[in-house]
Order: structure tokens, then sequence, then C-alpha cells
């Protein structure tokens, strides 16, 4: 009697794990720095190998409409924190810290309520002097910027050997997946520091042995619009900004751009690799079948496309980005064609671990997308904005709907942009001087600056 009393508690002990696994499941949130919307073999992209990534996409929700509301990254980062804009969290580069009230209500804050152990590695990116008690577990860390070299990439270490950034963030990765205990969930975010470019390098771009081979022989075709003539219609404060600049260091010159366009496809190809290396990982912990992982970038980027580079302005190169949700608990592809955002991933998060999204965050939870409904179908249109005052990029804000792009610089009100993207999905014929566009683009500029005002209502007072 004792024994098969025993053998009971076993069987309902291992039951009861299972179904509490199954209500709370592990997240996996993977974050890249610069990856662009098109930087996915699953986007149609044919030269780009990233079958993990493919695969995640392939057996999961793969939304093709996601957008960054400011395409910066401290700004964006601190947006996914928070699931709030940055007109009302206020927080960009610069000294100033994220506020306490929004670190104090981020999804990590939130999921410890729902109780996750969390954990995040990587570039963290917001500047918050509290960051050691946001995670249970974290190590924030970037680019070395005092080495003008690969040691920018190549300084952290395992075992004693030096290592890769992309390779450290997958190693802290599977150290906290092979150390999690069934008796808790975790929500682990890793922020991998590829494919940003090391800035203060010559050759920025670096990557590893690995993937060297990849893209040898391929030779990139120029840029779409990169003629000079788009680039000459661009006001002089964009010409001789940050986005020129750094179009000198990585795409003036024919060696450039294909040295420039290889790197940032292999950094984004090892992230892959350690993708995978991260899901056997979880298979071999037998926690693949309950790990949903979320994996999105940062900000868009543009490839010499005007003859720029870098994000920061408000075409969709700069806003655009991948976005792919797997939840091995409802397997089944969809294609999605909703705007989807950066701050829609804190609710998101927090919906899959069973918590209480609070009333305050502006995003939408996408979670139900993997049961088949479609949360984000209302949503016709969002803010875009950057709003970092710096001499060498202009502050600039706008609106995008399914059909018009509508955007201005914010020292220089008399300079506006309107699009047909519908018509003109490059965004290369401007309409806001056209009379015939007079009545779209006053519609435009009123719906932006009503809903403008009520993000900065919406501030902590």
């Amino acid at each position: 009697m004792k024994k098969a009393f025993f053998l009971f508690s076993i069987v309902f002990s291992f039951a009861f794990s299972l179904f509490a696994q199954s209500e709370n499941p592990n997240i996996i949130f993977i974050l890249t720095d610069d990856q662009r919307w098109d930087a996915l073999g699953f986007s149609g992209n044919e030269i780009i190998q990233t079958p993990e990534m493919d695969r995640l996409a392939g057996e999961g929700i793969y939304f093709k409409n996601a957008f960054v509301t400011t395409p910066i990254c401290a700004a964006s980062r601190a947006s996914l924190l928070t699931g709030l804009y940055e007109r009302t969290h206020g927080y960009t580069f610069g000294p100033n810290e994220l506020q306490e009230a929004y670190a104090a209500n981020s999804y990590p804050n939130q999921l410890k309520k729902a109780g996750y152990k969390t954990g995040f590695f990587g570039k963290f990116g917001v500047r918050y002097s509290g960051f050691e008690n946001l995670f249970d577990q974290g190590d924030s860390y970037d680019r070395d910027v005092q080495y003008p070299d690969r040691r920018g990439y190549f300084y952290k270490t395992i075992n004693g050997d030096s290592v890769h950034l992309t390779k450290y963030t997958s190693y802290q990765a599977q150290e906290f997946i092979r150390n999690s205990s069934s008796d808790q969930p975790f929500m682990l975010s890793l922020s991998f520091s590829a494919p940003h470019a090391h800035d203060p390098a010559e050759d920025q771009y670096f990557w590893t042995e690995d993937v060297d081979h990849l893209y040898e022989e391929f030779k990139f075709p120029k840029a779409p619009l990169s003629s000079k003539k788009y680039f000459e219609a661009q006001p002089e404060y964009v010409q001789k900004g940050e986005n020129r600049t750094r179009w000198y260091w990585r795409y003036d010159t024919p060696e450039k751009f294909q040295h420039s366009m290889k790197g940032y496809y292999r950094m984004i190809s090892e992230v892959d690799l350690e993708i995978g290396k991260i899901r056997k990982t979880l298979e071999e912990k037998g926690l693949d079948k309950n790990t949903v992982i979320i994996l999105m970038g940062d900000n868009g980027y543009f490839q010499g496309e005007r003859q720029l580079a870098g994000k920061w302005l408000m075409y969709d190169n700069s806003i655009r980005v991948p976005l792919i949700i797997y939840d091995p608990r409802n397997p089944g592809h969809r294609t999605i064609s909703d705007f989807t955002l950066n701050i829609d991933v804190a609710p998101t998060i927090l919906e899959f671990a069973n918590g209480i999204i609070p009333n305050t965050w502006q995003g939408i939870s996408l979670a139900d997308y993997v049961i088949g409904q479609n949360p984000a179908l209302e949503r016709k249109d969002f803010i875009v904005e950057h709003l970092w005052k710096v001499n060498i990029i202009p502050a600039s804000e706008g609106l995008r709907t399914k059909q018009w792009k509508y955007f201005r610089y914010q020292d220089d009100l008399a300079h506006e942009e309107l699009y047909d993207l519908e018509k003109d999905p490059m965004e290369t014929k401007n309409l806001a001087k056209n009379p015939n566009f007079k009545e779209i683009l006053e519609e435009m500029r009123e719906v932006f600056e009503r809903q403008a005002a009520e993000l900065e209502a919406e501030k902590v007072k």
C-alpha cells in the first residue's frame, strides 16, 4: 500500500510539473543589433544564410510588417523594456538614466511578480544604475570602444580563451539553461551586439572563422537608390549628418561596400549558428517543447541607400525589422501582415507568462497570434520618432499608415515629407508640396500631433 502510494505521489508530482510548465512556459527573447527586416532568408533574401531563424519563422509566426517606433538602439531598447513610446518614457542617448518609475514597471520586474526566474546577457543599451537588481541573473556588456580594432568584439573569455561576443552571449545562455530548475519557469533575454559595426575600427565588421567562408565569392549588387540624386534630395542637415559620415566609413568605395556587406551578413549568420546551439541545449535539457522563442531586431539599417548608412531617420530602411514568435505548444506557421511594434514585446512576454499586463503599457500583446487570432489587426497607424537632440543627427518624428508616411524634422518644421507607400514603397516622391495632396498632408499632420500629445500626457509626473 505504501509502495503504491509512493509511486502515485511520484506520478502526480511529475504530472503536476508538466501541467505547471504548460501553463507557464519558459521564454527566450533574442534581440539583434542593427538587423534590418530583409536580412533574413525567410523574408525572401536569397543571399543571406539564416537557417535557424528561418526555421523559427517557418514553424512559428512571422511578422512581415514589424517596426520599431524609434530607430536607435537606446530608445528602442527602452521601449522594448517598458512597453512605451520614447515620447512617454523619455529615454535616449545622453547622460540621463531611465526613470525609476518606468524601470520598476518593466517586463523583468513584472515577470518576477509572475514567479519567473529572469536572466539577461549581452547589450542592455539603456543607462540604468539599477540593472544589477533588475534581473535575477544579469551581465551587461557591449563592444569595447577603447579598442579601435577586432579586440572590440574579442575581449571576453571562456576558459581563458578570447571569444567573439556572439559566442560569449550564446555560452552564457546555454549555461543559464543548463542550470535552470524545473521548479520555476525562466525568462531569458539575449541581446547580441552583432551585427552592429565596431564604429572605432577601420574594418568595421568582425566575425569568427566559423563563418569566414560565407559569401566569399559573392558580389553584392549596388544598393537601391544609391545614385547621387537621392542623396541630394535630402535636407542639408541630413547631407552633413552622421548618416553620411558613416556612409564614408562603410560604403563609399566598391571595396568597402563589399567588405561591409559580407561582414554584416556573416555576423548575422554567426548569430544564427549560435541560436542553433541554444535550441540544442533546450532539447538536451528537455525544455524545447515548453520554451517560447521571440526574435527581433532593435532597429533597421541603411546599407548605402540614398548614399547613407546607419539608422535614425524615418524611412522604412531605418524602422522596419524582423520579428518572429515560435511557440512549440501551438505549432503551425502563419505569416502576418498586421502592424507590429517594439512596444508590443513586453506585453507579449507577460501574456505568455500569464502575468498581469500593466494598463499603462502602450503596446499590444501578440501572444494570441499563436492560437489563430489577430490581436493587432485593428492597428491602422503608429508614431515614429527619434527625439535625441544632437547636432550630428536631426531629431525627427512622423506617422505611418498602411498607405501613407508623413514625417518632419523638429528643428525645421517647414520641411515635411509625405509618401504614398502603395505607389511608391521606396519613398522617392515627396508629395508634401504637391497641392493635390494638401488634405492628406494636413490630416496626417493633425493625427500625428494629436497622438503625440496623448503620449506626452502619459508621462510619469
